[in-house]
């Protein structure tokens, strides 16, 4: 998709930090079609047809 995010690297707020870098790696993996929902609804659309 057009809208990557960055992986930061971290240390020893490991707990902090893990949920963000998962979601950071399922958002980079979404279609474009996902990405681009114009609202809340549309998204839960696409990505439940994804």
């Amino acid at each position: 998709n057009g809208f990557k995010l960055n992986e930061g690297r971290f240390r020893l707020d490991i707990r902090k930090k893990i949920f963000t870098m998962r979601a950071v790696k399922n958002w980079n993996r979404l279609p474009r079609a996902v990405v681009d929902a114009s609202s809340h609804e549309t998204l839960r659309v696409r990505l439940d047809e994804a």
